[in-house]
């Protein structure tokens, strides 16, 4: 029995393909992550050590937040090549191939390696993030109500790689040498492209096209409703894809605030946090933690409240109260605001010149895991819901657009990190982001109106 067949026997069961892209985003958020939570420290203690603290700050903000920002641009281009040209298996092979290229690269010590490795990234990604993401939306067509469930399994593969990579990349960079950490991620998208192969022959709806989708059999994941593929769209398409455009607006604010995890937050752990452990003065070793390290405990949150919180909406719904997709988002960017009012007292402690304990940023990351869960999963289930079908992969980028936009805003306002008091700093993302989460609140039962009864 083929996998779209056994689909259709069994509607409430989720298909192995899922499994399979489950495994391979984990493999390669694993080499992302992993690049990701040493590259500031990389930039700001080694390749721009020979200058002034706040210069070195300031760059690596700048160039951090460019390339965290067009990583989530380039997949508009990369979405519509896979949609009309190039296909998704082809764009997955081939953007893994390249981000795992451009880690190893990373691992010379050299400004001009380490400037191509960074636009081979963000190519390859362009190429990898918005198929797969498609990919799990095309295994559940005409099964709607399974959505959001996929979506949160897939997002807690994401999350797994995420929690591994810190910790054994930021070991291998923060404590024997750089390069050790970019190879280790490096060969992470090694075995994301062999699980990929290996699991293919599972992957055939998910990977199927617009025009060919429609061979599939009726009912079956991937399988396309009978209008042509050229038509063009409706009026409730149209309404539909204003909404991914209005909460794409909304989200950057949440990004912006949230992506400080990879800069600003990691140089406070660096710089700020007592991270030493065995302190007695019997203790034979004493143990500095990794500022690398508190990168990992977001996904570690995702990892163990991912199901809770599917359970969560599945319980709400079956009552009749599951709240909008528009309503999670607003509850999301109040949680990511509230985290960064958690940071005042600890800026104020700093600021007599102690070290805080690690648990004013673990409870920052879990608070924000809170807000992620709120909005994260959510969003990429509601583009998969409301895009049309020969549009899937490209609405998908635009949707990660916003993330271009919060990254770069982010990256830019992290290098103010050494010119404002750290007060003022973490004051001002938990006031965007709130107010932010007000009006988008207000604006949630239009926006629901507009969404005709899909998320």
């Amino acid at each position: 029995m083929s996998a779209a067949a056994a689909a259709v026997a069994d509607p409430g069961k989720h298909p192995r393909g899922l499994y399979v892209l489950f495994g391979v985003t984990a493999w390669e958020r694993f080499g992302y992550y992993g690049m990701r939570a040493i590259l500031t420290l990389y930039m700001v203690n080694y390749l721009f050590q020979s200058l002034p603290k706040e210069e070195a700050t300031a760059k690596a903000g700048t160039i951090y937040g460019w390339f965290t920002g067009l990583v989530y641009l380039t997949p508009v281009i990369g979405g519509y090549l896979a949609d009309r040209y190039l296909g998704k298996k082809l764009a997955i092979v081939l953007g893994a191939a390249l981000m795992g290229l451009g880690y190893l690269l990373m691992a010379v010590p050299n400004l001009i390696a380490f400037y191509v490795a960074l636009g081979i990234v963000i190519v390859g990604n362009g190429f990898f993030k918005p198929t797969t993401s498609t990919a799990v939306g095309h295994l559940y067509v005409g099964r709607e109500g399974l959505k959001d469930a996929a979506f949160t399994i897939f997002y807690m593969g994401i999350n797994l790689g995420a929690l591994v990579s810190p910790i054994l990349c930021g070991l291998l960079a923060e404590k024997i040498g750089w390069s050790w950490g970019f190879v280790a991620a490096g060969s992470g998208m090694i075995v994301a492209i062999a699980m990929f192969f290996a699991g293919l022959k599972h992957l055939g709806p998910a990977l199927a096209s617009p025009q060919t989708a429609s061979q599939l059999p009726a009912g079956a994941p991937g399988a396309a409703g009978p209008r042509a593929p050229d038509a063009p769209l409706t009026v409730q398409e149209k309404q539909e894809v204003a909404v991914i455009f209005i909460l794409a607006f909304f989200v950057i604010f949440f990004w912006s605030v949230f992506e400080q995890a990879g800069s600003s937050l990691t140089i406070f752990a660096d710089r700020s946090t007592d991270r030493t452990l065995c302190t007695l003065d019997w203790a034979v070793c004493q143990f500095e933690v990794p500022a690398s390290w508190f990168q990992s405990l977001n996904p570690i949150f995702i990892v163990l409240l991912g199901v809770p919180f599917a359970r969560l909406w599945g319980w709400l719904a079956r009552r009749g109260r599951n709240p909008s997709t528009p309503a999670k988002m607003a509850l999301g960017l109040l949680l990511v605001s509230l985290g960064f009012l958690i940071m005042l007292p600890a800026s104020w402690l700093v600021a007599d010149g102690n070290k805080v304990s690690m648990l004013w940023l673990a409870g920052v990351y879990l608070t924000h895991t809170f807000g992620e869960l709120c909005l994260s999963p959510v969003g990429l289930s509601m583009v998969s819901k409301l895009a049309p079908a020969k549009l899937a992969s490209m609405m998908m980028g635009i949707w990660f657009t916003s993330n271009f936009v919060a990254n770069l805003v982010g990256g830019l306002f992290a290098g103010m990190y050494d010119k404002l008091p750290q007060t003022t700093f973490f004051l001002i993302p938990a006031c965007s982001a709130g107010v932010a989460a007000l009006v988008l609140a207000f604006l949630s039962r239009p926006v629901s109106r507009w969404m005709h009864g899909k998320a």
